[in-house]
């Protein structure tokens, strides 16, 4: 696979991650009700709806400036476990919404697989 090849991969599967976080997270400050309502739901404490959405926002940030490797490296663990806990959550309480945290975790692991395959070329 050439350099141009990954590039184009790790610049999609990054952009549409960061579309998706940028909905999930404008969906929990503008829409806190509805989104209170799912947290019940999954069993998630309502406290943690407006930092989540910040800490979404910060990991984007973390992700696309590369500033530093640590906080790049913990935006991405971030994300993951954020992810893994949506979709079980989902999976436990059988609403049928466990498809976008999986699509997420698939965005996920391309962007950080071929940031690092870029990044080693």
């Amino acid at each position: 696979m050439n350099q141009k090849t990954k590039k184009y991969i790790y610049f999609t599967a990054t952009g549409l991650l960061s579309a998706l976080m940028l909905f999930s997270a404008g969906m929990e400050v503008f829409n806190y009700e509805e989104m209170a309502s799912e947290f019940n739901k999954l069993g998630y404490p309502t406290y943690i709806i407006y930092p989540l959405a910040l800490t979404k926002i910060l990991g984007l940030i973390a992700i696309w400036t590369k500033k530093s490797n640590v906080l790049k490296e913990w935006a991405y663990s971030g994300f993951f476990f954020n992810f893994i806990l949506a979709f079980s959550a989902h999976i436990k309480i059988a609403d049928g919404k466990s498809a976008p945290a999986l699509v997420a975790l698939i965005l996920l692991l391309l962007s950080y697989i071929f940031e690092k395959k870029v990044n080693a070329s």
